[in-house]
């Protein structure tokens, strides 16, 4: 292979993982920008291969290729910073639950799916729910077709809450344990619901559960993450102005180490157990080398983590994930201390966030109306 043109290859790498990282970081929610959030695990790899590449012809380094190498370095850095957390050589937010006699009566599983309303392979998710068997079963995309399939399951799932819909953002919630004065919410956009209700325990004690399933930025559905970003705030807020004991789980449309799920975290107080584990990549199911966390789980601090794992394929473009989780009120202090601050600035733009995704919502709404009057 000509040297000459791998040299200059991979310096067009290397300029590219730049731009893109550099791009990113402008203060603009359309979604060319905050899309390159998403694949960080991959433009760090790149980003590394270009940097080995350049090192490999250091001899013929002239004054751009040093600064094109700290430009690098330095955009490499950010990306290495971005995604290190989510890895064993983190420390970890949430501690592993103790093993006592009395641990399994304080656990807690939940299960989150996005079955992809088209998918046909509903049994799939039965077959794996009843092999699981989660104490919580979250379903995004669901639709009547797959509220008839999960209908096998609900003999061991008394509490439910069901929203079918064919828009994509169809929401359903399966439980064992008491759901108390459940509500679907539409927080943003008059046809994208999400599920607040209580849950009680096996110990008795009642919690919080939020179930969010929120639009994402892309060219096909909305032009901006406005909408997503202020409702995941919303949440946030309230949770933390109420002083709330809470779970809050679903395909929030986003990864973890975005500025704003970043920003929800400090907002709301609430921890995220794979921070010092590994990560849940559960999306794109059918491309290993473009998957990125889109399925979450985020907690109050008294709880503890028993297990976290990716659960196999069920035809979706997602991966199923479930999460063990253990109430450990003892852990709570400690725990809190791991639970990233919020800042003057968080509340201010979490509210301007608010405000913008309200207005915004009301045009998305507005649009989505009109569709369906045009097609009826």
């Amino acid at each position: 292979m000509d040297l000459s043109l791998l040299y200059y290859s991979v310096q067009w790498l290397a300029g590219l993982i730049a731009f893109v990282t550099i791009w990113g970081w402008m203060p603009l929610d359309n979604w060319w920008v905050r899309g390159v959030e998403f694949p960080r695990i991959q433009i760090m790899v790149l980003g590394v291969i270009a940097w080995i590449g350049m090192l490999a012809f250091w001899p013929n380094w002239q004054l751009g290729q040093w600064l094109l190498f700290i430009v690098l370095s330095v955009t490499l850095a950010f990306q290495l910073r971005m995604v290190l957390p989510y890895t064993k050589l983190w420390k970890k937010e949430v501690q592993e639950a103790k093993d006592t006699p009395e641990g399994a009566s304080y656990q807690l599983k939940i299960m989150v799916s996005n079955v992809l309303t088209p998918n046909d392979e509903t049994q799939k998710l039965v077959d794996l729910v009843k092999q699981k068997q989660p104490d919580i079963l979250i379903t995004l995309e669901s639709d009547k077709k797959w509220e008839r399939a999960l209908h096998q399951i609900e003999p061991d799932y008394p509490y439910t809450v069901k929203v079918p819909l064919d828009n994509l953002y169809g929401m359903h919630l399966y439980s064992k344990l008491e759901l108390i004065d459940p509500e679907v919410k539409y927080l943003m956009i008059d046809d994208i619901p999400s599920i607040h209700t209580q849950l009680r325990l096996q110990s008795g004690r009642v919690i919080w559960l939020y179930c969010l399933h929120p639009m994402p930025p892309s060219p096909t559905e909305a032009d901006k993450s406005t909408t997503r970003d202020a409702e995941l705030l919303m949440v946030g807020k309230h949770i933390k102005e109420n002083e709330q004991t809470a779970i809050l789980a679903g395909d929030l449309n986003d990864v973890a180490w975005s500025k704003t799920t970043r920003r929800f975290q400090r907002i709301s107080g609430l921890l995220d157990p794979r921070i010092g584990r590994h990560f849940i990549n559960t999306f794109h199911a059918n491309y290993p080398f473009l998957r990125w966390a889109l399925d979450h789980i985020f907690h109050s601090a008294c709880f503890t983590v028993v297990d976290i794992q990716r659960m196999p394929s069920i035809g979706s473009d997602h991966f199923p994930v479930m999460t063990t989780l253990q109430y450990a009120p003892e852990e709570a202090n400690q725990q809190e201390q791991n639970a990233p601050t919020a800042a003057a600035e968080d509340s201010k733009e979490t509210e301007s966030k608010i405000e913008e995704g309200k207005k915004e919502g009301e045009k998305v709404s507005k649009e989505h109306a009109d569709v369906q009057r045009g097609l009826g």
